[in-house]
């Protein structure tokens, strides 16, 4: 073992933006602004830079997996629980993403928020660096109760950053409704982990995947998949999929970079880390998996029509990001877990390329964020309509970019695994996609401009809009090459490539061994009954997991016809991807009329579309008025100010009753007193004259 490795490695990932977290919330105040945002941008510039040694680290260890405990939490009997950290195949992708386009995005705000008073300016700063403090915590942590604490950090951090802007009321809303959906899912989390434990009598994920690897497929809806569904259900809140998925396009509330971290970088994506993390149980449960795969394609679907008729520049993105978020569940579903981190990583770029490029856009135009207000931006914002459109292409699917190659490696999965139904419902959304997406370029960058420049003052005349500042510029323009070139990772056999990403990812989705502990900071957790083997390989025995397709383990007969299958499949794909942009240039571009004439034919649909299928309205009916009646017209009215207050004030009526008749007794004559004494003796004497 060398020296490095006794260090504190693991665990300097997160403390590092907590410490930012610390200097701005203590001192941010008497700091100046580009102290506090250098601070905030150090601290995960440095996390990115440890990330980058711990993975260098793990590649060099057998097994490809490095566990670090900085003490026992939890002792009780037979249950140990270490506060450990976790880094294999896939806490390696997650970290680099999240501390690395999290830098990014940090860059990005210090140049957009900087209009902020130096306090409101350290305050969001501060939260910015303890959002991706919690994260950090969730994906590393090596044990539920550890992911658990990021995973409520993460949701308390979604709630200050929605609501940043706290004077404004549409902002406290957002703030308040991502806070309590998201405690349903939590509550159901909670569930699912104490069924965990029940089962295996250990929460760390190695532990519970090697004794999972050991249990047969479930047939049906047993424990394995009841706790599996609770656990999705805790996804479903987290990664904003049907039913709790309402609260992510009011997240727009919130600054936009904060957007872009929510979607891309941090809280969304970690519900399809879960499932990934413990993918070993999920594929003991098939029926939940089912579930998982149904719920992610309607979602895809479901969120890419509401977001063809939004006007609002960040709900449509949000609406992508739920859309795009149902691309993953699927891949998890059908079992394709490689492909769904894949598409997590690559969308990680494309879609905080796009939010920064929606937030340079409303930085330019003084906050308008109306689609129908835009228009001619092209020539006034080169580096921001640029980048943009390459954001827009990946997340379209054209070929040579990186979306393209996550989504059709899900696509293939999909389809490959007979999932033919679901494979429609992805295909449909594809064209959504593209179709929603450069509606947006249209709407924003090309034809006339349909608002007004913004001014300075009353009467002047319209200023020359400005262009992204060199720090938003630089995120742009990073994230923008990342969105080209993130997705060679990936090239599927079929182009020739080998996938390279997928057989990272593989090991970390089985039962393993191998996993070395670093030193120096008390006795490393190790997973209960994980079999090692001399070079750190997991025996046959204990691998867990869907049954992968192997690119080679078709007969060298029917070899050919796979790869026409796929390649035919691919060739839908990119059709429908290039159709999408079609419709969108002949609508919002040849002949913008005919975008109004299709509305006021479809009529209802559209404004069925426009009203998000009245779900927030539905859920207000259902779910909230009779919840908001019944604690006024029973638990108010009648339970606490009949029954509690009613007991309360009653006690004090005996009390207050007993002692008006007991003070009369109280008269504070002598000879009352001598008369009372004397009666109280010739009773006593003439009850004992009576019984003897």
């Amino acid at each position: 073992m060398t020296e490095a490795t006794d260090l504190a490695v693991l665990a300097l990932i997160p403390l590092l933006p907590f410490a930012g977290f610390l200097v701005n919330a203590l001192f941010g105040k008497r700091l100046p602004k580009s102290v506090s945002g250098g601070v905030a941008c150090a601290a995960m510039i440095a996390a990115f830079g440890v990330s980058l040694f711990s993975v260098t680290v793990m590649f060099g260890t057998p097994g490809r997996a490095i566990e670090q405990t900085v003490y026992t939490w939890i002792a009780s009997g037979d249950l140990h629980i270490g506060a450990s950290f976790y880094v294999d195949a896939l806490a390696s992708v997650m970290i680099l993403v999240i501390t690395g386009i999290g830098s990014l995005i940090h860059i990005y705000s210090t140049a957009y928020m900087h209009d902020e008073s130096g306090s409101e300016f350290a305050r969001y700063f501060s939260y910015l660096n303890l959002f991706a403090a919690f994260m950090l915590v969730l994906v590393l942590g090596s044990n539920f109760p550890v992911m658990f604490v990021g995973w409520e950090g993460v949701g308390l951090c979604s709630y200050l950053l929605i609501g940043f802007w706290y004077r404004k009321q549409s902002a406290i809303d957002a703030g308040k409704k991502a806070f309590v959906v998201n405690r349903i899912g939590d509550f159901a989390f909670i569930l699912g982990t104490l069924l965990v434990f029940s089962q295996f009598g250990t929460l760390d994920f190695q532990g519970v995947a090697s004794k999972a690897a050991a249990l047969p497929v479930e047939t049906g809806w047993g424990v394995l998949s009841v706790a599996t569904l609770l656990l999705f259900i805790g996804a479903t809140g987290k990664s904003a999929q049907i039913p709790l998925f309402t609260w992510l396009p009011d997240a727009m509330e919130g600054p936009t970079p904060v957007s872009a971290l929510i979607h891309a970088a941090t809280m969304v994506t970690a519900g399809v880390y879960m499932i990934g993390r413990n993918a070993v149980l999920f594929s003991h449960a098939p029926e939940t998996l089912q579930v998982v795969a149904i719920i992610g394609a309607a979602t895809a679907l479901l969120a890419g029509t509401i977001g063809i008729v939004q006007n609002d520049i960040k709900r449509v993105l949000a609406y992508s990001t739920v859309s795009q978020l149902g691309y993953m569940f699927l891949a998890m579903g059908v079992g394709a877990y490689g492909a769904g981190i894949f598409h997590l990583y690559t969308h990680a770029f494309f879609k905080a390329l796009l939010f920064l490029g929606s937030g340079a856009v409303i930085h330019a135009l003084h906050g308008e964020q109306d689609l129908r207000h835009m228009g001619g931006l092209k020539k006034e914002l080169p580096i921001t309509y640029w980048t943009f459109l390459i954001g827009a292409i990946a997340i379209a699917g054209v070929p040579g970019l990186a979306g393209f190659f996550s989504k059709d490696e899900i696509l293939w999965k999909t389809f490959e695994g007979g999932h033919t139904l679901l494979w429609v419902v992805g295909i449909l959304t594809a064209l959504l996609t593209a179709t929603y997406m450069f509606r947006l370029v249209f709407l924003a960058f090309h034809g006339e401009r349909r608002g007004l420049a913004p001014v300075h003052h009353a009467g002047a005349r319209p200023q020359h809009l400005h262009d992204a500042p060199p720090a938003m510029a630089t995120a742009l323009i990073v994230l923008a090459i990342g969105s080209v070139v993130a997705g060679y990772v990936g090239v599927p056999a079929v182009l020739g490539g080998s996938n390279t990403i997928e057989h990272y990812l593989a090991p970390s989705f089985e039962a393993r061994g191998g996993v070395h502990e670093l030193q120096g900071l008390g006795p490393a957790a190790t997973a209960e009954g994980v079999p090692h083997g001399a070079d750190g390989a997991v025996p046959p025995a204990a691998e867990g997991g869907a049954p992968r397709v192997s690119e080679t383990s078709a007969p060298h007969g029917g070899a050919a016809a796979h790869e026409s299958t796929e390649l035919s499949l691919m060739g839908v794909s990119i059709a429908l991807a290039f159709a999408g942009i079609g419709l969108a240039w002949f609508f919002f571009v040849k002949s913008p009329g005919s975008a109004d004439g299709v509305a006021s034919a479809a009529g209802p649909l559209h404004t069925l579309l426009l009203n998000k299928y009245y779900i927030d309205e539905l859920y207000d009916a259902v779910i909230v008025k009779p919840i908001v009646a019944i604690s006024r017209g029973v638990l108010w009215k009648v339970v606490d100010a009949e029954v509690i207050d009613g007991a309360v004030n009653g006690t004090g009526s005996v009390v207050e009753t007993g002692a008006t008749w007991l003070r009369r007794f109280q008269t504070g004559s002598v000879r009352v007193y001598a008369a009372s004494i004397l009666l109280g003796v010739v009773l006593v004497l003439g009850y004992y004259m009576a019984t003897f």
